[in-house]
């Protein structure tokens, strides 16, 4: 079997019978990864997988510039010492650490670790770096591979051991400078999910469940599919608690020493894996105009008598698009237009754009979108401006169709049952960390936490009987 021929099998799972399966096959054949990398839940990025994610961070960069955040890279490795510092930290995330204590032929006097993320790494710079008041607020981020032992099942994107991670982090003077920052985060993940058509909703996280040494964590959890969630982002409040351990302190007017608070923002490769599973089809991936590497395919259809005027008409349609900024590219491939057609729709290109030569003979050119297959003749004149039309239409109907899955899916309970509904839940709760671990005992399920944007809610706590301070939202995640 040709690699042509190969392309073109059917997928053997489909997406509304088993997701999962759907999932791990679908990643590889629009050729986003290579998963035979022989150490277990490291992954290669292929060509046009990274292309991807490099969009999706080029997006994030461009917001890290509008917030006034400047970009740097720390090293890998983190001496033990330092990580030790703050207790909660390395009790959080102590099972999941890659340990380095060897070099060469030597043992190391000090034991050195793989970032599992960055605090203990930048902090005890930060203690450098910050001195006065005038210091603040610090704002930085990077993009850098951290690595964690999840001992879990792999999922590509989804869940592995080598992450491709955003991380910012801020120091400000006191703690309601710091929740301005925190503030301006989530219109920051606002902005972004947007522009990958992915609606998503934030929790603020039971206190048993947030970060290593957060004072609170905030989390933007995404509903998939196949009823469970996926954690796509967080944000966290340190208040002081970091400052403490690495000894961040900066000086007043008046020459009082004071610790600084801190914030960080996170999010990964899980943003592409929320895209592939939120619009993605049994025909391949779906990708929002914003991200997609390619946004236009032109396949011209190839008459022999009418070859090379097909040919350089679709070239000059392709310099138009390129000069209007479009990302845009041409299949003259010797092979049957249905292979083309098979090729781009499992990468998820959005717009398909047909010339031949009858298209040539009225002067217009085909569009189908990829999402809909639906088609459309359109005047070789007015082609640049409806293929933008097209685009932006596409973008706003994708997340109208994941929005109205997320509404669909929260469901209220007023008992535990046996065998909870899929989705998230929303149940009243107490507030008692008891009645939330029953909870999640009984139900199968794990608490998302309660929601960041202020809701009414009346009712009794599904466990122990008393009034509801407010919702719990549960549900199965990944």
């Amino acid at each position: 079997m040709t690699k042509v021929e190969e392309e073109q099998t059917p997928l053997r799972h489909k997406k509304a019978e088993d997701f999962n399966e759907w999932y791990n096959e679908i990643v590889e054949k629009a050729e986003l990864c290579d998963k035979r990398y022989p150490v277990k839940g490291l992954n290669i990025w292929t060509a046009y997988g990274w292309k991807t994610m490099a969009a999706i961070d080029g997006i994030i960069r461009n917001e890290m510039g509008d917030t006034g955040h400047s970009e740097v890279c720390f090293p890998l490795l983190v001496p033990e010492d330092q990580f030790k510092k703050e207790a909660d930290h390395i009790k959080g995330f102590s099972d999941e650490v890659y340990w380095v204590t060897r070099a060469g032929g030597n043992d190391l006097d000090v034991k050195l670790l793989l970032r599992p993320t960055s605090e203990t790494a930048m902090y005890p710079m930060f203690s450098l770096w910050v001195r006065s008041h005038a210091d603040l607020p610090l704002k930085i981020f990077q993009i850098v591979n951290v690595f964690r032992f999840d001992t879990k099942q792999t999922r590509a994107f989804i869940r592995v051991r080598e992450i491709h991670f955003f991380e910012a982090h801020t120091c400000h003077r006191d703690f309601e400078d710091a929740e301005k920052q925190i503030r301006e985060d989530i219109e920051v993940m606002a902005r972004l999910a947007a522009k990958l058509c992915m609606p998503y909703r934030i929790f603020k996280r039971p206190d048993w469940d947030k970060f290593p040494g957060a004072f609170y964590s905030l989390a933007c959890d995404v509903l998939m599919p196949d009823g469970r969630t996926l954690q796509v982002g967080t944000i966290h409040q340190y208040k002081d608690n970091f400052a403490k351990a690495y000894d961040v302190k900066y000086e007043e007017e008046g020459g009082e020493h004071k610790l600084v608070h801190q914030t960080t923002y996170g999010m990964s490769e899980r943003l592409l894996g929320a895209v592939v599973g939120l619009h993605g089809d049994d025909n391949g991936i779906l990708l929002p105009p914003d991200i997609a590497p390619i946004q236009v395919v032109i396949v011209p259809i190839l008459a022999k008598d009418m070859k090379g005027p097909v040919l350089e008409e679709a070239q000059k349609i392709m310099d138009e698009l390129r000069k209007a900024g479009l990302r845009v590219t041409m299949d003259a491939r010797d092979l049957r237009p249905g292979a083309k057609y098979y090729h781009w729709e499992m990468r998820g290109v959005p717009l398909r754009l047909e010339l031949g030569p009858r298209d040539m003979k009225e002067n217009k050119v085909v569009l189908i979108r990829r999402d809909n297959r639906q088609k459309a003749f359109v005047p070789r004149a007015g082609m640049v401006g409806e293929v933008r039309r097209t685009l932006d239409l596409m973008a706003l109907e994708m997340a109208g169709r994941s929005e109205a899955l997320l509404k669909g899916g929260i469901r209220d309970i007023t008992s535990l049952v046996e065998e909870a509904p899929t989705g998230i839940l929303r149940a009243g709760w107490c507030g008692a960390t008891a009645c939330g671990h029953e909870m999640e005992d009984r139900l199968g399920v794990k608490m998302l936490g309660t929601s960041y944007d202020k809701e009414e809610y009346s009712g009794k706590c599904v466990v122990c009987g008393k009034p509801a301070q407010e919702a719990a939202y549960l549900a199965r995640t990944y």
